[in-house]
Formats: C-alpha cells, sequence, structure tokens
C-alpha cells in the first residue's frame, strides 16, 4: 500500500505491485472490478530506470486536496478552460491572427460538446485490448489498484496531480473523463506522472465530430495541441483522432 505524502501515514489510497504488471493479472482484476471495487490501472514512472518509480513509489499523491468528480460540470469546466486558453494577451508569444489560427475554424468562440456516439466494440474488451499493447510497448509498468467506482472517480481517490500546473484539483478533470466514459465509451487505461491513457470504444468519425472533440481536448489539455505534433493547431489534431480508438493526453 503506498502512502499519500499528506497522510502522516494514515491515508493510503493506492495499491502498487512490487514489479512489472502482467495482462493476465489487469484483465482478471478489470474483470473483478464489480465485484471488489478495485480499479485497475497501469502505471508509469517519470523514470522509468530510477529506483523510486515516482509518483507512486514516492507516494507523491494528494488525495485530501481532491474534491468529488460529482461536483463539478463538465460542460462548464471545459467551456471555462476554452476562454482561459483561447484568450490573447500582451505577453502572448503569438499575435492575435495567429493565435486564433491554433483554434480554427472555432476562433475564440467555444463550439459546445461533441455529440455522443453509439458504442460499436465493448468498451471494457477494448480497454483489455488497449492495455496489453500498453504493457508490449512499456513493459516496466505496474499494477496498481483503487477502490473507486471508474477510472475516472480512481484518478481522484488516489489523488494523481498530473495536471496540477494548469489546476490541482483533479477531480475536475475526473468530471470530464466522467463525462467521456458516457459519451464515447472512455476507460481510464494507464498513468503517467503528468499523461493519462484513455481507450476509447466510439471515437469521432467524422471531420466535424473529430473538430469538436479535439476542442473538448484542446480545453482538457491545451498542451496536446500546444506542444503536439506540428502544425500546432486544433485542424491536424482532429486529423489525428478521427476513428482512433485511445487518446493519450499530456501536461507541461
Amino acid at each position: 500500500m503506498v502512502t499519500s505524502d499528506e497522510g502522516d501515514g494514515n491515508v493510503q489510497p493506492l495499491w502498487l505491485s512490487g514489479g512489472p504488471a502482467e495482462i493476465a493479472l489487469w484483465t482478471q482484476m478489470q474483470a473483478e472490478h464489480t465485484r471488489s471495487g478495485l480499479w485497475p490501472l497501469l502505471l508509469d514512472s517519470q523514470d522509468p530506470n530510477g529506483g523510486v518509480f515516482r509518483p507512486w513509489g514516492s507516494g507523491e499523491l494528494y488525495p485530501e486536496q481532491m474534491s468529488s468528480p460529482a461536483s463539478h460540470d463538465s460542460a462548464g469546466l471545459l467551456a471555462r478552460w476554452w476562454d482561459t486558453y483561447v484568450a490573447v494577451d500582451e505577453d502572448d508569444m503569438l499575435d492575435a491572427d495567429r493565435r486564433l489560427a491554433v483554434t480554427a475554424p472555432f476562433g475564440q468562440t467555444w463550439p459546445g460538446l461533441a455529440p455522443s456516439r453509439e458504442m460499436a466494440p465493448n468498451p471494457d474488451q477494448l480497454a483489455a485490448e488497449f492495455a496489453q499493447w500498453f504493457l508490449a510497448d512499456r513493459p516496466q509498468t505496474r499494477l496498481g489498484l483503487v477502490a473507486a467506482a471508474s477510472g475516472a472517480e480512481a484518478l481522484a481517490t488516489m489523488g494523481w496531480a498530473g495536471p496540477c500546473n494548469y489546476d490541482n484539483d483533479t477531480a475536475k478533470f475526473s468530471a470530464v473523463i466522467r463525462d467521456w466514459e458516457h459519451r464515447f465509451g472512455a476507460r481510464v487505461v494507464a498513468v503517467g506522472f503528468s499523461t493519462l491513457h484513455l481507450s476509447v470504444a466510439a471515437p469521432p468519425v467524422s471531420e466535424y465530430e473529430a473538430l469538436l472533440v479535439a476542442a473538448e481536448h484542446f480545453a482538457f489539455c491545451p498542451d496536446n495541441i500546444w506542444q503536439g505534433s506540428r502544425p500546432y493547431t486544433l485542424a491536424a489534431y482532429a486529423e489525428q483522432i478521427t476513428s482512433a480508438h485511445h487518446w493519450d493526453f499530456w501536461w507541461d
């Protein structure tokens, strides 16, 4: 059991495996979640070759600082974040025209939420397939178990602080992911120091749907566009996530 930095030995929000995760055990724990109440996560380290396995083994978790995901409105959060990140100020490295080009065709106007889509693949089966791929790509990953109703809630329950440079309350991000769980069949599969990896059963398939989802991603994690792949625009990012069955996020 991992004791959080602020828990003084009393708060242990996470069980962490002592060695690399095995897909068979992850799959078993995923199947037993309804009975056990434990959500399985693949946990990556900031430095895979380091001895502490940060942030998990070092206890850099802050559950007592997090509110409840249920107390936040996903649509309202995304709209407010969008307004913050599209604003142009005097210290901006980009001029107004170039800043607006990043979020074209929407510019500074929040386009609203993307519509939900019908689930074709089973979300949990797709999560298992993504977990197998993720483990093959990063064999140093460990297994984590969190007492939570879903992957979205597990992030706040264990006090993960990956997006702390943007907001210290992870429950706000959990509220958005809970919404994605319902609208797109998203599942939280893997988490790193400041990275997040979701499987997605019903991704956008049309150009406009992908633009709407890309706008949500920009509001949720602007570094996906600002520091992603060239060109650093919403339109280019939308092409990347069209029909993609996993979403990856990184906060600087």
